[in-house]
């Protein structure tokens, strides 16, 4: 510890745990010139974005008018950087060793995953400048609704195409054993479906175009099945019905257990059942039909595979569509070389941190009080952060705070 941490008292033990985990991150800056320490701007950036922050215009206003709250926890005694030099430093910061420290939080958090966890891609429309826009793939786990790993596609590609590049890095660094890994078509393929059963999980994943020869032969005896109503062929099936805003929807779902023709003339890795949801959509007079197909390594009752197709969609309602409504991802400019992708990585830590206390409130609103209330906002990030919620969210509804 230095004369600074020691003058500065216990400002180590509030966030000393937390920014452990981001203590190894490479610094390329020269040694002489650093007047901002790295674990001090990516504590200001986190904190700002739980906050708020949605540029680093606001991150700069943030620091400037929060200085002596930033000091608890780091002695800032340089002050806080202008948007510029924050802009800076997260262009060459390697977005890579800020992710593994960010995959290795994640898992002291959850553990090794032990349910499904979702994979998708999302492409930040505004972050488009000289090059394409950058496009994450990310991992979602559906119970805890908690974000273990992204990983940037690569720059030479615009669109989704590439995220059959992407996604075997990100499943390397996951703590995947024993999980359920959801992904939709653009996964479909045969060496992800390997690493997968490699690294001792288990996949779902959708037939769609991309897999003409494989979807074509699933289509076929699926309709022939139908139209004989699976007679002479083993099945479960589970039925669910949901409503709301005027909206009824019917999804059947059926497994097909006897496969082994299929396996044996396509020889997909580990390949047990084929899913079948078709789903009913009524709309007032309006009804819509649709039959979507999956293949999976697992061979389980259709009451059991249904949710699990189903819990794919999170990642769409609980992570996109938080990261463009709550963080307004679409309409951040970020753009010059890693700076999209390390934003991108300090939203992923803030929505974590939001999450993992149990409140009633919403995301949106938690994030405004993270702003109202000091002791609120410490507690996110403390050594034991459930506690510190409770304690902090106790004081601020009693008025205390």
């Amino acid at each position: 510890m230095t004369d600074s941490d020691r003058e500065h008292g216990g400002f180590f033990e509030e966030a000393g745990v937390f920014l452990g985990y981001f203590e190894d991150i490479p610094d390329g800056r020269e040694v002489g010139k650093v007047g901002y320490p790295l674990s001090e701007v990516l504590l200001l950036c986190l904190l700002a974005v739980l906050s708020g922050a949605e540029t680093f215009t606001d991150i700069a206003n943030f620091g400037h008018r929060k200085l002596s709250f930033l000091r608890r926890f780091r002695p800032f005694s340089g002050g806080t950087p202008s948007h510029d030099h924050l802009g800076d430093i997260l262009a060459t910061l390697d977005a890579a060793a800020f992710q593994r420290c960010f995959v290795a939080w994640v898992t002291s958090l959850t553990g090794l995953a032990t349910e499904v966890i979702a994979i998708d891609g999302k492409t930040v429309r505004r972050s488009k400048g000289a090059k394409a826009a950058i496009h994450m793939v990310s991992a979602f786990a559906a119970r805890q609704r908690l974000v273990p790993g992204q990983v940037k596609v690569g720059d030479k590609v615009g669109d989704k195409a590439n995220e059959i590049v992407a996604i075997p890095h990100l499943l390397k660094v996951l703590a995947i054993e024993g999980a359920i890994v959801t992904i939709d078509a653009m996964g479909c393929q045969r060496t992800i479906a390997q690493q997968i059963v490699d690294q001792k999980a288990d996949y779902v994943r959708a037939l769609k175009s991309n897999q003409s020869a494989l979807r074509d032969d699933v289509s076929l005896f699926v309709t022939e099945r139908k139209a004989r109503q699976y007679a002479d062929t083993v099945i479960s099936r589970h039925e669910t019905i949901d409503g709301d805003h005027g909206r009824i929807e019917t999804r059947t779902a059926t497994v097909l257990h006897d496969i082994a023709w299929l396996q044996q003339r396509h020889k997909w890795p580990a390949l047990k059942s084929v899913v079948v949801i078709d789903g009913i959509r009524e709309t007032g007079s309006k009804t819509e039909r649709e039959t979507r197909l999956y293949i999976s390594s697992l061979n389980l009752p259709a009451d059991k595979l249904g949710p699990i197709v189903r819990s794919h969609w999170a990642i769409e309602n609980s992570l996109h569509w938080v990261m463009d409504m709550v963080f307004r991802d679409d309409e951040c400019r970020v753009r010059t070389e890693n700076a999209p992708a390390n934003f991108t990585t300090i939203k992923h830590i803030a929505t974590n941190l939001l999450r993992l206390p149990t409140s009633r409130d919403s995301l949106r609103s938690r994030r405004k009080i993270t702003a109202w209330d000091d002791d609120f906002l410490a507690s996110l990030i403390a050594d034991d952060p459930v506690t510190r919620f409770h304690w902090a969210k106790a004081r601020w509804l009693d008025g205390q705070g």
